[in-house]
């Protein structure tokens, strides 16, 4: 198995990235066999093109949500370096777990509201 599982579409919410904003995210080592694919089809003659990578980014783009990576750029490089008997390719990851707000504690709505303390003087 090349990579973990294959979907059709993003289930994570848009994180507005452009291309720029990727640029400033370091590449980190990613075993394939952890990634989830957001594509279903490829196209074969992108994979097989010499200069597939010419225009964009060298490293693949994954985003990482609710613990799963999902690869949302790349899917050619990716399945590239598999032929080339590779298990670990370098990838830009976006941890949107990291973003997310932290889970909040019971709603403070049912605390009743206090006048002021007055001050002393």
């Amino acid at each position: 198995m090349i990579f973990k599982g294959v979907r059709d579409g993003r289930p994570y919410p848009d994180h507005g990235l452009s291309t720029r904003d990727w640029a400033m995210i370091p590449p980190r080592q990613v075993r394939m066999d952890t990634l989830t694919t957001t594509k279903k089809e490829l196209a074969l003659d992108a994979l097989l093109a010499d200069d597939s990578t010419f225009y964009g980014d060298l490293f693949p783009h994954a985003v990482q949500w609710q613990g799963e990576l999902y690869l949302e750029d790349g899917l050619h490089r990716a399945l590239r370096a598999a032929l080339q008997q590779r298990n670990v390719i370098h990838v830009r990851v976006l941890d949107l777990d990291a973003l997310s707000p932290a889970s909040t504690g019971p709603s403070t709505a049912a605390i009743p509201a206090q006048p002021p303390v007055p001050r002393r003087t």
